[in-house]
């Protein structure tokens, strides 16, 4: 793809090449670690790397490719197909018939191809005439065929933390012979470059790479300060541990409790922009269905659980929609905070009053001894005769009398109020 070296992106000059050389993944790739230890002894089979963009899953598979003595065939399941897949296979396969080692197959993007295209690789996975490595970023129990699945090791692959990140980014800019970076860039300014990538190594190289381009000549080290006056490329880093997250999500969720669908837009699109964790969107999204709608609207929470399972299995850059029409529904409905209020009454009086005695009449009573005790006694089912458990007490004696749910007006929840006075 590059016929110049120095046309290589960044993030593929420093793509380590030796096991002691890759960062982060320590559970399955540290010292004495599963993956570790496999990939040392050689003792290759089906495996499939699961995980987010950037974690290291192509690094990865290309230092075992070169470290097990194998030949290393890539592909992409972007472009590739079925007829590439078989050549790939026979070329292993007359490899095997001829005393040789088996060649690895790192198929990039498993989930692209469709689960019958997949099924051209079970015989091979099955008598081992490849090995094989399979990455991607989507659940494989839902995108890879089962019977792949079946035949593969699922290793799990987590985003790379930031004090990873920016050890990455120190290798960078301390090999300067190999990277060819040239600017002095202030630790703080790593940081922020770590916590704006969301663990994607991949982009926090990127960013390096233009930071360190569009540096002054005569800026140095480049710093905060020098980094928010190159514009706002650069000056709008997201810090998901600073003030502009919390302040940017609390815009966010305030927006919706008022009804304000477009101001909501607006600061949801800022923090997908800025790369904020969209299952971190997804689920402030579910607690403010239930806090902030409630029962005016129950179809709310369900659309925001619906949203946040889609958000998992979708993943960017469709996400966004998905975000978004959660975002609208919501700042659109009527909303209640009722629940929420009756939810924390009824925790400062239990924290208050601590485990007060149930009512004998609610008790279990399995045994006849507990029977014999009093417990269910004086109980009323309440489908069979709803005036006597109407009669009854359910609350513990010094708390009767307590309303914790006291529903409001708007949507459903005036429906609910209804049944409640009978």
């Amino acid at each position: 793809m590059f016929e110049n070296a120095a046309d290589l992106p960044l993030p593929e000059i420093m793509r380590p090449a030796r096991f002691q050389d890759v960062l982060g993944q320590d559970h399955i790739w540290g010292e004495g670690a599963p993956l570790r230890r496999l990939a040392e002894q050689d003792r290759l089979g089906s495996w499939i790397f699961w995980g987010p963009p950037g974690c290291g899953k192509t690094t990865l598979a290309s230092v075992i490719g070169q470290a097990s003595k194998r030949k290393l065939v890539v592909l992409s399941a972007v472009s590739a197909g079925v007829k590439d897949l078989r050549e790939v296979i026979e070329a292993s396969q007359d490899e095997v018939e001829a005393g040789c080692k088996a060649h690895l197959l790192f198929l990039d993007e498993i989930h692209r191809l469709s689960k019958n295209q997949q099924d051209v690789l079970l015989p091979a996975l099955e008598s081992g005439a490849i090995k094989f490595i399979g990455a991607t970023t989507e659940n494989p129990s839902f995108e890879v065929n089962a019977a792949v699945n079946s035949r593969s090791i699922i290793f799990r692959f987590h985003k790379i933390a930031d004090d990873g990140l920016v050890a990455v980014l120190r290798r960078a800019l301390e090999n300067s012979g190999k990277s060819k970076l040239r600017a002095d860039i202030a630790p703080e300014v790593l940081e922020a470059i770590a916590r704006s990538s969301a663990g994607d190594a991949r982009r926090a190289l990127n960013i390096l790479e233009a930071l360190a381009a569009a540096a002054p000549v005569d800026v140095s080290p480049v710093d905060m300060t020098a980094l928010r006056s190159m514009g706002d490329t650069f000056a709008l880093l997201y810090d998901k541990k600073g003030d502009q997250h919390y302040d940017t999500i609390s815009a966010f969720i305030k927006c919706i409790r008022a009804s304000q669908p477009d101001a909501a837009l607006h600061y949801l699109a800022r923090m997908i922009d800025a790369g904020e964790d969209v299952l971190f969107i997804a689920r402030r999204l579910v607690i403010a269905a239930s806090e902030d709608v409630g029962n005016a609207t129950p179809m709310g929470l369900v659309m925001a659980q619906s949203g946040f399972d889609a958000v998992h299995q979708v993943g960017m850059p469709e996400a966004r929609i998905i975000l978004g029409q959660v975002t609208t529904f919501l700042a659109s409905s009527q909303k209640s905070n009722r629940s929420y209020v009756g939810i924390n009454k009824a925790l400062a009086d239990v924290r208050e009053f601590g485990a007060l005695e149930i009512p004998m009449a609610l008790r279990n009573a399995p045994t006849g001894l507990m029977k014999s005790m009093g417990y269910g006694k004086g109980y009323s089912y309440a489908h069979d005769d709803p005036a006597g458990a109407a009669a009854m007490e359910y609350l513990p004696e010094a708390l009767r009398g307590r309303r914790y749910y006291v529903p409001g007006n708007n949507g459903h929840e005036r429906v609910l109020a209804d049944n409640l006075r009978g």
